[in-house]
Order: structure tokens, then C-alpha cells, then sequence
């Protein structure tokens, strides 16, 4: 578990230098075959470019998710708190956010915050919007966890005098996290497939690489036949990976 930590810590260093870069798209040096619907030849020359924007979409992508992640928790527990006062705000918090697009969510961060005197950079406006938007999904799932945490759980930790913040860490949290990993995964991937709607805000992904190359050459099969091959290159692995964590977290609690 402590060398898949430390690889997984050691590819996202590597990720974050790879994919906060701004690129530039120019293209390779092989022009379309205008007699050909599909061009290996210049297919081929666009995967460089392709390759560095899926850096920046799937940096962008786990970035914004592992945000969600944290925020999605504190978000179940605010909504859990005995107090009105205190739960109907996270509540109303969540339910709005839920209930509007996330592109919509993205242009009011980008556009409109300047003119609150908050200016935000497209890589910042994604990873922002993507971690807030799925919090609100990840809260829900949380939720469900904790509810499916049995009564005589609670009821345990009360006649053992434990401290809420133990009773939380220790015994109701490891039983309801590992029940929520499946959904969890599945926001992981769609936040994926969410990522490149930053084109919109100039996060140069793979949308923002396919839509320029294929304004410049006026080919437009190649480079979105060649961004849907970057999705499937890093969705399936990460549900697989998903999982494997699954089965592994299964096991141990066995």
C-alpha cells in the first residue's frame, strides 16, 4: 500500500509539471491527403499535440476530483449537523450547485469573479469548478455511506465513551468510505470527461487541441477521432484502477 502511495504521489508530480503548461498547438508537418476522409499519415502527426493536451485535461481532471473528494466529506457532515442553522445552508449549497450546468458554472468563475475583484487563471477556473461541482455529488454518496453505517455502530461507540472526533475516525468513516468507492469512481471518470469543457475558458485541453487543429487544416475527423482514443486511454484505466482498490479495500476488511 506505501509503494502504491508513493508511486501514485510520484505520477501526479509528474502529471502536475506535464499539464499546468499553457500550450501552443501547431501542428505537425505533414498536411491531410484532401482525397482521403481519414489520413494515417497525418493522423499520426497529430499525436504529439494530443498527447501533451491530454496532460493538461487529466491533470485538471484528478486535480478537481481529489478536491471534491475532501470537500464532498465536509459537505456530508455539514448537511448531517443537528442544527438547522447550520445544515440547510450546506444543504441549499448543495442542491443549487447540483441543479446548474457545470459549463455555466465555469463561465460565472471565469467572467464574473473579475468583476468581483477575484480573477481567476483558466487552469485555476477547472480545477475549481470540476472540485465544487462534483463535491456536491460526492457529498451525496458520502451521505449514503454513512447512513448504511449500522445503529449498533453508533450505539458501541457511545457505551465505549468515545470522542465524537474518534467515533468519526475510527468507526464510522472506515466502515462508510469503502462503501462509496464505486461512485466515487464513477465521478472520477465523468469528471474526466467533464474536463474538457475548459476550452470554453482557453484551458488548452484536448477539446481546445482538436477545435484549433481542426479550424487550422479544416480536417476535422483525424484530431476528434484521436481525442476519443485519449478519453478511452484514461478512463479504462482508471476504473480499472477503481477497481482493484475496491477489491483490494474488500479484502482487508474481510
Amino acid at each position: 500500500m506505501v509503494v502504491g502511495l508513493l508511486l501514485a504521489a510520484g505520477l501526479y508530480l509528474v502529471l502536475a509539471r506535464l499539464g499546468t503548461r499553457r500550450l501552443r498547438f501547431r501542428g505537425g508537418d505533414v498536411l491531410g491527403d484532401p482525397d482521403l476522409a481519414f489520413d494515417p499519415a497525418y493522423a499520426w502527426s497529430l499525436v504529439p499535440d494530443a498527447l501533451n493536451a491530454l496532460t493538461v485535461t487529466a491533470f485538471s481532471a484528478v486535480t478537481g476530483f481529489a478536491f471534491a473528494a475532501v470537500l464532498g466529506l465536509v459537505l456530508a457532515l455539514g448537511r448531517r449537523a443537528r442544527s438547522r442553522l447550520l445544515s440547510w445552508p450546506f444543504a441549499a449549497f448543495i442542491e443549487f450547485v447540483r441543479s446548474t450546468p457545470l459549463l455555466v458554472q465555469l463561465f460565472f468563475l471565469f467572467f464574473a469573479l473579475p468583476e468581483l475583484g477575484v480573477t481567476l487563471s483558466p487552469m485555476q477556473t477547472i480545477v475549481l469548478g470540476l472540485g465544487v461541482h462534483y463535491a456536491t455529488y460526492c457529498s451525496e454518496a458520502y451521505r449514503a455511506g454513512i447512513n448504511s453505517v449500522p445503529k449498533g455502530q453508533w450505539e458501541a461507540a457511545t457505551a465505549l465513551s468515545l470522542s465524537p472526533a474518534v467515533t468519526w475516525m475510527r468507526v464510522v468513516l472506515p466502515q462508510a468510505i469503502p462503501n462509496v468507492l464505486p461512485a466515487l469512481g464513477n465521478f472520477l471518470v465523468a469528471g474526466f470527461k467533464d474536463a474538457p469543457l475548459g476550452s470554453a475558458i482557453q484551458v488548452t485541453g484536448v477539446l481546445f487541441f482538436a477545435n484549433t487543429t481542426a479550424g487550422r487544416d479544416f480536417r476535422p475527423v483525424e484530431p476528434y477521432l484521436i481525442i476519443g482514443l485519449c478519453f478511452l486511454l484514461v478512463s479504462i484505466p482508471a476504473a480499472w484502477l477503481v477497481r482493484r482498490l475496491e477489491r483490494r479495500i474488500g479484502y482487508e476488511r474481510v
